[in-house]
C-alpha cells in the first residue's frame, strides 16, 4: 500500500458533489418519517428496515427549534449548550450513519422565548438568534467532535408558503408578506450552517406544492410555490442556497404523478417550467432540486386516497419522472409505515408491519438510483481523473484521518483498463478521494470502475462508480 496522501483541497470539493450532480441516474433516495424511524420504540429496526429491504441512502427529520432550545441558551451558538435538547437527534443521525445513510436535517419551529409567544410559526424577533442556533446545530454535526457524526444535508423551515408553518402569509392588504421575511431568515439560517460547518449543503423553500396567493375566509393562507420562490428571490436576488427543495405532492390526494397543475403551483410535472423559472428569478444556472417529500396516500386509512394496487403503480412513475430530470439529486418518501404519530397514510408499510405492493417497486427504483455507486462526466483526455466515494458508515468507527486502503479495477466493456492499490485518509465529511492511476479518459467512453474499501478496524464496503467521457 502507499502512504496516506489526501488531494488538494479544491479537488476533493470539486469532485464531492460529481457522484449525485452530474446525472439523474443517481440520486439520494429515502425516508422522511419520524414517529417510526426517530421515535418508535421499534426504530433500530425499522431503521434496518428503510435501508436493508428498501435501499434508502437517506433520511430527512425536522429540527424543531422550539423543542431543542426550550429555553434560551447562554450561548447559542455553542453546539453542546447545555439548553440544547438533542439525545434523539444524535441516535437518529448515529443509527443513520451506522447504516451507510445521510441524514437531511429541516430546521423549523420558533421558541416561545425568541418570538414573544408567537408561536412555532412566526419568525423570530431577531433573526440572529436563528442564525445561532443554526450554527451549533451544523457544528455539533460537523465532523468535527468524536461521537457527532457529519451532517451533509440542510432544509430550511418547512413549507414555507403555508401560513401553517409561517405566519403571516399576508399583510393587511392581502399583499404576499412571507416571502419577503422568509429570504431574510433564510440568509440567516445559511450563513449560520456554513459558519458551523463549511461541507454542508443548504437547500432552502422546502415549499408545499400549491396555494392561492390570496386570503380566503375560513382556510388557512398559503402561496404557491412559484408566486412565492419568486417573490423570495426579487427580496434578495443574491440569496446564498445549494438547492431548492419542493414537496410536489398530487393535490387532490388520488390523483397520478403525471397530474397538470396551473402554474404558479408546482407538480411533478412542471418541475421543469419551475426550475427554468427559478434559473431567471435568481440569475444563476442550473440550480439544483430537492424533492424532499413526496407520497401517494391509501385507503383505507385515507377514505379519500388511491388504492394500494395504484400506489404500486405511481411509485416506479414518480420515480421515473424525476429520473429524466438531472437537476432531481433527492427524493424522500413520505412515510416509511402507516402508523398511528403520523397523519399520512403513504407507507410502504401497513399499521401491522405488512408490505404494501409499492414497497417492492420502491425498492428496485432506490437500488438503481443509489447515490453511493456514483456516475461522474470527465473531460476527454483526462488523466489520472480524481473520484469522491461516499463511505458513510466508515465513520461509525474510525476518526478523520484514519487509513483508508483501496483497490480500484477499472474497465472498459470486458477489458482491464487501470488498476491501482493507494491508500488515503477518510475525511470529516465521511468520503475519500482518489485518482483512478493509470487511465485517460478518451471521449464518448464509459467506463466501470469497482472499488473495494477497507480499514484497519475490519470496516469495508464495495463501490462502483461510473466514468463517462465528453
Amino acid at each position: 500500500m502507499h502512504s496516506v496522501r489526501l488531494l488538494v483541497a479544491a479537488v476533493v470539493a470539486a469532485a464531492v458533489l460529481a457522484p449525485v450532480a452530474a446525472s439523474a441516474e443517481r440520486m439520494w433516495l429515502g425516508f422522511h418519517d419520524d414517529p417510526v424511524l426517530r421515535f418508535d420504540a421499534n426504530r433500530q429496526a425499522e431503521m434496518d428496515l428503510a435501508h436493508g429491504a428498501n435501499n434508502a441512502s437517506i433520511l430527512r427529520t425536522l429540527v424543531t427549534w422550539a423543542d431543542v432550545a426550550p429555553t434560551r441558551p447562554a450561548n447559542a451558538a455553542d453546539p453542546f449548550d447545555p439548553a440544547y435538547r438533542l439525545d434523539d437527534l444524535d441516535e437518529l443521525v448515529r443509527n443513520a450513519q451506522a447504516r451507510d445513510m445521510e441524514v437531511l436535517l429541516t430546521l423549523w419551529g420558533t421558541p416561545p422565548w425568541a418570538n414573544g409567544g408567537k408561536g412555532r410559526n412566526v419568525l423570530p424577533t431577531n433573526l440572529a438568534d436563528f442564525q445561532n442556533f443554526s450554527r451549533a446545530l451544523a457544528a455539533r454535526y460537523s465532523g468535527r467532535y468524536a461521537g457527532y457524526p457529519f451532517v451533509r444535508f440542510y432544509g430550511i423551515w418547512n413549507e414555507s408558503n403555508l401560513g401553517l408553518f409561517l405566519s403571516p402569509q399576508f399583510n393587511a392588504k392581502g399583499q404576499i408578506v412571507s416571502a419577503a421575511a422568509y429570504a431574510k431568515l433564510a440568509a440567516a439560517g445559511y450563513a449560520g450552517i456554513k459558519a458551523g460547518s463549511p461541507r454542508a449543503l443548504v437547500a432552502i423553500g422546502e415549499t408545499s406544492s400549491n396555494g392561492r396567493d390570496r386570503k380566503k375566509a375560513g382556510v388557512s393562507d398559503a402561496v404557491s410555490p412559484g408566486k412565492f420562490a419568486e417573490l423570495v428571490a426579487k427580496a434578495n436576488r443574491k440569496l446564498k442556497f445549494d438547492a431548492w427543495a419542493q414537496h410536489p405532492y398530487p393535490v387532490p390526494v388520488n390523483l397520478k404523478p403525471t397530474q397538470k397543475v396551473r402554474w404558479p403551483n408546482v407538480a411533478l410535472s412542471s418541475l421543469p417550467r419551475f426550475e427554468k423559472a427559478l434559473d431567471g428569478w435568481f440569475q444563476r444556472r442550473n440550480i439544483p432540486i430537492w424533492i424532499t417529500e413526496y407520497g401517494h396516500e391509501t385507503r383505507p386509512g385515507e377514505p379519500k386516497g388511491v388504492t394500494e394496487a395504484q400506489q404500486a403503480q405511481y411509485i416506479p412513475q414518480a420515480i421515473a419522472l424525476v429520473r429524466k430530470d438531472p437537476r432531481v439529486t433527492m427524493f424522500v418518501w413520505f412515510v416509511l409505515r402507516d402508523s398511528q404519530g403520523s397523519p399520512w397514510q403513504s407507507g410502504l408499510y401497513r399499521r401491522d408491519g405488512s408490505a404494501k405492493p409499492g414497497q417492492a417497486r420502491f425498492a428496485a427504483a432506490a437500488a438503481a438510483l443509489r447515490a453511493t455507486n456514483g456516475k461522474v462526466t470527465v473531460k476527454g483526455g483526462t488523466k489520472d481523473p480524481a473520484l469522491t466515494v461516499y463511505v458513510r458508515s466508515f465513520c461509525a468507527n474510525n476518526a478523520p484521518g484514519t487509513p483508508v486502503g483501496i483497490t480500484s479495477k477499472t474497465t472498459r466493456g470486458a477489458a482491464v483498463v487501470a488498476v491501482s492499490q493507494p491508500s488515503v485518509a477518510l475525511a470529516p465529511d465521511c468520503t475519500v478521494s482518489y485518482r483512478v492511476t493509470g487511465l485517460t479518459v478518451a471521449r464518448k467512453q464509459t467506463y466501470t470502475v469497482k472499488a473495494s474499501l477497507n480499514t484497519a478496524n475490519g470496516d469495508a464496503v464495495t463501490r462502483t462508480i461510473t466514468i463517462v467521457g465528453v
